[in-house]
């Protein structure tokens, strides 16, 4: 038996993650509760952050957006504020699952689970994102790049909870999220978040390894080349070369691989043509 306790502040979270090394902490509880029917999880309490003030909502700052860890999907598929280059985390959003785990799942849960094929991951590392983690010690920042380091495995501590996500200021140019999956909702087989950066591109891709694939070096050698079939190829062929995917329920390894570099030509050519 589990029981849940109910903090009101992100210390008070923290400190009863450390007084308790068995607990985990819960946002939405879309993917804990799920783990725990199944048996994937065992721990003594859970340490409720649906009460912390602090972590709900988007808000702007000096130099962009924080959106609070308890932000929910639904919230961030209707925001106002993800515009311009930063409208693929408003696609994302409103791609996951269904209405009802829309309203109850979160980022920070999505996040601190980091799962590979979960839909925010190519788009945070796309958008330049900081994932805010704050333990006994304070807190700190986490470039969403380096943040997932293997499989289902991250930069945070135990007793870390994800109070943020950080991202640069909306710019006025077009991104786009691609995804394919079995059914609409389903978690991707493959995931593509691009955004326009000057004469080139921003590119991530999820759900072909551990974590986010991204390469500044492709971007860089595919800038001002937009329009050139042969560069874009070769810069789908060398995010696959990056890739690590394995074969599980949604595809093979090798359906994942050729997916690559068609999904990445098929996304700049969907941001050439909202230019």
């Amino acid at each position: 038996m589990s029981f849940v306790l109910s903090p009101r502040t992100v210390e008070e979270a923290v400190g009863l993650l450390a007084e308790l090394p068995d607990a985990l902490p819960m946002s939405g509880g879309a993917s804990l509760v799920a783990m725990k029917n199944a048996r994937l999880i065992e721990a003594s309490h859970f340490v409720s952050l649906a009460g912390i003030a602090s972590l709900h909502g988007i808000t702007a700052t000096d130099t962009g957006l924080r959106i609070g860890g308890m932000t929910r999907h639904a919230q961030l598929a209707a925001c106002d504020l993800l515009t311009g280059d930063l409208s693929m985390l408003r696609q994302a959003a409103g791609q996951i699952a269904n209405r009802v785990v829309r309203n109850m799942g979160t980022i920070g849960g999505a996040v601190g689970n980091a799962d590979p094929a979960a839909d925010y991951l190519a788009v945070l590392a796309c958008g330049d994102a900081h994932v805010e983690l704050t333990g006994t010690e304070g807190s700190r920042l986490v470039a969403m790049t380096d943040y997932v380091t293997d499989w289902y495995e991250t930069l945070r501590e135990p007793g870390e909870i994800v109070t943020a996500i950080h991202l640069p200021a909306a710019r006025p140019v077009p991104s786009v999220y691609r995804k394919l999956c079995r059914v609409p909702g389903d978690y991707a087989t493959a995931s593509v978040a691009c955004a326009s950066d000057g004469d080139g591109v921003r590119v991530a891709v999820g759900a072909c390894g551990h974590g986010p694939i991204r390469s500044r070096e492709a971007e860089a050698a595919l800038r001002g080349n937009l329009r050139d079939p042969v560069a874009i190829a070769a810069f789908g062929a060398a995010l696959a070369d990056l890739a690590d995917p394995v074969d599980d329920v949604r595809g093979t390894s090798e359906f994942r691989l050729r997916l690559i570099p068609r999904m990445v030509a098929a996304a700049i050519s969907d941001l050439e043509g909202k230019r």
